[in-house]
């Protein structure tokens, strides 16, 4: 039986992925990162361990003594924890990755955090590969993916904001903005997504527009645009009355569910 280490973070993602895996007969050993994900991963995978988020040594220990070779990363941090005054004496990083943040950090962009961890597990033998060959199924396909198409004018707020958002995913900003009648009302920065709709909601006063797209070059070994159920409520409280996303590189979690959702609240969702 193939055996998988799971590097597992925070929303569903972690969970539909084991669940994933599990149905193709891999087994799983998953080393969760405690704050962030879910104790329900527990029910899908053979061993579960719990890990701080900066104990970058004893993560790669606990693989390492797993005999593990080939993991994935799947769920996201939550990155407001960068800049935390007191993230020293809160998270305990282990020596390593003190090592890993001060001499071998580029920039304190989340990709080249996530690349500089993938770098320090490619070094004890631990290759980092994509989740997404595990559950194609979950990817957006091209086409409007609801029942309800976008309106002309949604339509021009779409093809309006949608270099803006490659623009901005490409200077490491964020990978989201939300627009309504050609002007752009929020953009995604640390907040991530779901607060960046809420943002531009409440200035958009309903039938806004949300887009979210991914950057040149994303790493999808850690890096998928993800949206799901959560973001279909949050798009339903803001107003939101389409949501463009990009197809073959965005995850649709729980999908049936989040179209029906969206369905259900008249919320067009077209892939590009």
């Amino acid at each position: 039986m193939q055996r998988l280490g799971l590097i597992a973070g925070n929303g569903r993602f972690p969970i539909l992925f084991a669940q994933s895996a599990k149905a193709k007969g891999i087994s799983i050993i998953a080393v969760a990162i405690e704050d962030e994900a879910s104790p329900e991963i527990e029910k899908y995978v053979e061993k579960l361990y719990w890990v701080g988020i900066a104990r970058i040594g004893k993560l790669i220990k606990t693989l390492k003594d797993e005999q593990i070779e080939k993991a994935v990363m799947a769920g996201g941090l939550t990155k407001s924890h960068i800049h935390s005054k007191l993230k020293l004496l809160k998270f305990r990083p282990d020596l390593r990755a003190i090592n890993m943040w001060y001499k071998k950090l580029r920039s304190k962009h989340d990709h080249s955090i996530l690349e500089a961890v993938a770098e320090e597990l490619a070094d004890d033998g631990i290759e980092l590969i994509s989740s997404i060959d595990y559950v194609r199924h979950l990817m957006a396909k091209k086409g409007c993916l609801t029942k309800r198409i976008p309106t002309e004018r949604e339509m021009a707020d779409v093809e309006f904001g949608w270099k803006i958002a490659k623009d901005i995913a490409r200077m490491e900003i964020g990978q989201c903005i939300i627009v309504k009648d050609k002007i752009v009302l929020a953009v995604e920065a640390i907040e991530g997504t779901n607060e960046a709709i809420k943002r531009g909601g409440k200035l958009g006063r309903g039938n806004v527009v949300v887009i979210k797209v991914s950057k040149k070059g994303q790493d999808l070994r850690f890096d998928v645009p993800t949206i799901g159920l959560e973001t279909i409520n949050h798009l339903k409280k803001a107003g939101g009355s389409t949501l463009a996303i990009e197809a073959e590189k965005t995850l649709i979690l729980d999908k049936d569910e989040a179209i029906e959702l969206a369905n259900k609240d008249n919320i067009s969702i077209i892939a590009l």
